[in-house]
């Protein structure tokens, strides 16, 4: 046991950040920071730093969330996988499942490549590709668990911060990703904390000159903002008093550089003229309070058309909620005022992080609020055939549905619908339901009717005109009319415009293909499903169409039928030569292994009961794939029913190989406990023998698994069998059937 006063200083601080931690997380923390100095014992960062400095740091970053121990301790070995010899085996035995996954997550994610999404050439497939397969195992992460991702996050806030020691061309590089993807990811978990500091950092390197501009004139400022801000303050505060409003805070509020230059481009203006440089924060206990205080400040100031927000009663799909107001002091300047209870204030500075600060305690409304934060996430990644995106389209809806800012409209009802900046009436329909989009044939803002290329403002009350039947419009798809921002949307109406077509293609299709089958005269011998399957399609309307659109040929559809009536003439001889027992003779098959009963034919081992050396077996003649080998007790041969018997032979094995392997399947059912598949593979691998597939279930505390082995013949797997069986809580193991 190592005593406090001698843990390294780095360790020592990492603790004094986890006073809210258990004993037992506390050690699990300290294991893992020894675990990963020992794994990273010699490697060097760009600085000449000790490479595990990074790994403590993103610890710290994490440990700043209030994350569990489970994250912060993946936090401390997220590298080891990727750049040390530790194993995720060992991970799970000294640390659990959870770290365990969490490590092999990041690892996943840190291999991906990934490239400038604002730069990407989408004409370029295979670079779409790649960003495609980063969002979509990143999206995938966070469904299975979002901790990877916020492990994710916090790696990448810490290289930004030492993004100094890198070439120019790279810091470029790394900045304009975490801008691209990081930055806005963490705005949507609601992590306003990672959010901010990532994108000055962003800022930083990519316009270095606008942001040293805005960072000086900000400290050359700070002592008459502070003094401003302190005189705000206590005049507020005088106020609240009289309404025995308690336990308020207020305080500045620090505007962020990134943000600033947005406001000044966007808005065209001078620093001097932005709004919220000069803000105050107003953190009170209760929800009512929040309301009362927006009254209190709107008596003193005079409040700014157009500038008010009400967050609380529309959070934002992150779900931030907050009330924002600017205000004209008694000097004339402006002045943003933001107020929010403790609760909204803790959520918006870590976002879907605070899920894990309630986890012990009975907080079902938060666990339920941690569910619909990545709700919205994990619906983008919904795969709907009808809608099914090629990589380009998927890559424009997550940059235009996940990394954009938001506007808030409802419906007559009360609903919020969240949509990116510029959205018109059609996406608003079609966010709806598709069919409503469809349908859509005009729409009205608070009653008033308004062109479908309308933008829609936060605050807007829609109501979606629409018809009895009918479609959208082709005009609806032209960019430069501007009736259609969200790339969901345009993925709808192309699929409806697919399948208008679809229809027609399948009949004429038909029509093509029967003339041409009656032409050959198999109209009435051959299905379509057949012929589908010849052409490697899965339904005859998927050839049906491929027909109509001109895709197949009459030519190719003749050359695929009489190709097809030669190979059912072989197999027909083939058949007629098997049962002749003169053809009864060796060959060599499969790797060296010899089959008795056969002649100069394809022989393969049936799947559905893996016979193995040792095995009793019998041959079956299938159509057109030669004779399978199966062990005579296979549920499939014993149901043959009597007139395809015939097809049976009598096999025997030959000459084995020492070298040659089997797939058998095998099943153990066992009373779940800890370390139980360890010690089951551990045994298995005494036996000098692999394991190619394992899957474990388990259901009320009985595990069952199914393993797949690489054995040398049969009295190999029954003495693996017997082993298996002494092993402590294991109830039994069997040879499996796929039958």
């Amino acid at each position: 046991m190592i005593v406090a006063n001698a843990y390294p200083t780095d360790l020592q601080d990492l603790l004094n950040r986890l006073s809210y931690k258990s004993p037992h997380d506390i050690a699990n923390i300290e294991r893992a920071y020894f675990k990963a100095q020992a794994a990273h014992e010699g490697q060097e960062r760009k600085s000449g730093e000790p490479y595990f400095t990074h790994c403590v740091a993103v610890a710290g970053i994490l440990a700043d969330l209030n994350m569990d121990s489970d994250t912060i301790a993946a936090g401390l070995l997220h590298d080891v996988l990727e750049d040390t010899d530790v194993t995720e085996e060992e991970l799970i035995d000294e640390f659990g499942v959870q770290v365990a996954r969490l490590v092999e997550g990041v690892t996943k994610l840190t291999k991906l490549p990934i490239k400038n999404i604002s730069h990407a050439d989408h004409t370029r497939t295979g670079v779409v590709n790649k960003e495609l397969e980063y969002f979509r195992k990143m999206f995938l992460m966070m469904d299975d668990d979002v901790r990877v991702v916020l492990v994710k996050l916090a790696d990448r806030l810490h290289n930004m911060r030492t993004l100094g020691y890198m070439p120019e061309h790279k810091q470029k590089r790394t900045a304009q990703e975490t801008l691209d993807i990081f930055a806005p990811l963490a705005n949507r978990l609601g992590i306003w904390q990672l959010k901010w500091e990532l994108e000055d950092l962003c800022f930083r390197y990519l316009e270095p000159e606008a942001y040293r501009a805005i960072a000086k004139s900000l400290d050359e400022r700070r002592a008459v903002r502070e003094r401003y801000v302190q005189a705000v303050a206590d005049r507020l505060r005088v106020e609240l008093d009289k309404y025995n409003i308690e336990d308020v805070s207020i305080t500045g509020r620090p505007k962020h550089i990134f943000s600033i230059y947005r406001k000044m481009e966007r808005k065209g203006v001078p620093l001097e003229q932005i709004y919220d440089v000069r803000a105050v924060r107003v953190i009170v206990e209760k929800e009512e309070h929040c309301y009362l205080v927006l009254g209190i400040v709107h008596r003193l100031w005079r409040p700014i058309p157009g500038e008010f927000d009400d967050y609380i009663a529309a959070p934002k799909d992150n779900f931030y909620r907050s009330l924002h107001t600017s205000v004209y002091d008694d000097q004339g300047k402006t002045l943003e005022v933001q107020i929010r209870t403790r609760e909204m204030h803790e959520h918006a500075e870590y976002g879907i992080a605070a899920h894990w600060r309630y986890k012990e305690g009975k907080q079902s409304d938060r666990d339920e609020a941690f569910e619909k934060r990545i709700a919205y996430l994990r619906h983008l990644m919904d795969d709907d055939s009808d809608t099914r995106e090629d990589a380009a389209s998927f890559l424009d809806r997550m940059k235009s549905e996940v990394f954009q800012d938001r506007v808030y409209a409802f419906t007559p009802k009360g609903d919020i619908i969240d949509l990116p900046v510029g959205a018109t009436p059609i996406d608003f329909a079609y966010h709806i339901h598709t069919d409503v989009g469809h349908r859509c044939r005009g729409a009205k803002v608070h009653g008033r009717l308004i062109g479908l290329d309308y933008q829609l403002k936060t605050g807007d009350q829609v109501q979606v005109l629409t018809a009895k039947r009918g479609g959208p419009s082709m005009d609806w798809l032209n960019q430069d009319l501007g009736y259609v921002k969200t790339s969901r949307a345009r993925s709808k109406i192309r699929a409806w415009f697919r399948r208008q077509n679809r229809d027609k293609h399948i009949t004429m299709g038909r029509e093509a293909l029967e003339r041409e089958l009656k032409r050959l005269g198999v109209l009435e011998k051959l299905s379509f499903e057949s012929l589908a399957h010849m052409f490697e399609m899965d339904r005859p309307e998927d050839l049906l169409a491929a027909i109509g659109a001109g895709e197949l040929t009459g030519a190719q559809i003749t050359s695929k039928v009489l190709e097809e009536e030669h190979r059912v003439q072989k197999d027909e001889e083939l058949e007629e030569r098997l049962m002749r027992p003169s053809t009864r003779k060796s060959v060599s098959v499969d790797e060296g292994v010899s089959i008795t009963g056969t002649s100069g034919l394809l022989v393969s081992m049936a799947k559905c009961c893996s016979p193995a050396p040792g095995d009793e077996i019998m041959g079956y003649v299938t159509r057109g794939r030669g004779v399978t080998v199966h062990r005579a007790d296979c549920p499939n041969m014993k149901a043959l029913p009597e007139k395809e018997r015939n097809r049976l032979l009598d096999v025997a094995w030959g000459h084995v190989t020492a070298e040659h392997r089997y797939s058998v399947s095998l099943e153990v059912i066992a009373n779940d406990r800890e370390g139980l598949l360890r010690d089951i593979s551990t045994m298995i691998a005494e036996e000098k023998v692999n394991i190619s597939t394992v899957n474990v279930k388990t259901r009320q505390h009985i595990a069952v698994l199914s393993l797949i082995l690489d054995i040398a013949d049969s009295q190999q797997l029954t003495r693996i069998i017997r082993r298996i069986e002494s092993i402590p809580n294991v109830v039994e193991a069997h040879r499996r059937n796929h039958a």
